[in-house]
């Protein structure tokens, strides 16, 4: 059985201007100082690329990025994490944001939150477009949240379903094929 996709559950638009609203908040938050932006790859890299471009040019940050897989190809995580790219930077001492596409069970999560503490950083908190809180496993604190949205398996704007409609401008759901 495959999927197609459903209906659009966030427009282009609102993205955009959710975006930015998650900008000005974190400048309002952090002023001056310097951030460390630690992407999780690969479904944050376009909410990423759009956000520190809003960011005030008058704050310096770095990027550096993750990539873990829970998934595979279902859409179900399968609770196991594994680091497949680990971070390039030392962010003892640093003020770190982790950027992360969807918070669904929380367990990739609080598992890379978990690592990233390890390494002493000055602060560490969470920027996510989407929050999936029905599906909750472990309590996770999003610093920075962009929508919270239903028990739906969502595609576009970096998100993906083995490979595919990450290229999509806006948030769809998936629908099972017949």
């Amino acid at each position: 059985m495959g999927f197609d996709l459903g209906e659009v559950l966030i427009r282009r638009k609102s993205i955009q201007e959710r975006v930015r609203e998650l900008a000005f908040d974190i400048g309002s938050a952090y002023g001056d100082r310097d951030l460390v932006l630690i992407g999780v790859l690969k479904g944050a890299v376009v909410f990423l690329s759009d956000l520190i471009r809003e960011l005030p040019v008058s704050m310096t940050t770095e990027l550096d990025f993750l990539a873990v897989t829970s998934y595979g190809t279902s859409t179900e995580s399968s609770g196991v994490v594994r680091i497949i790219k680990d971070l390039d930077i030392n962010i003892n001492g640093r003020n770190v944001i982790i950027v992360e596409d969807i918070v669904d069970t929380g367990l990739t999560l609080s598992y890379l939150v978990s690592i990233l503490r390890e390494r002493e950083p000055e602060m560490l908190e969470v920027c996510s477009l989407l929050d999936k809180p029905s599906r909750r496993k472990t309590e996770i604190d999003i610093a920075f949240k962009g929508f919270e949205i239903p028990d739906e398996f969502v595609v576009g704007y970096g998100l993906d379903y083995s490979g595919r409609w990450r290229n999509l401008p806006e948030i769809y759901t998936l629908k099972k094929r017949d």
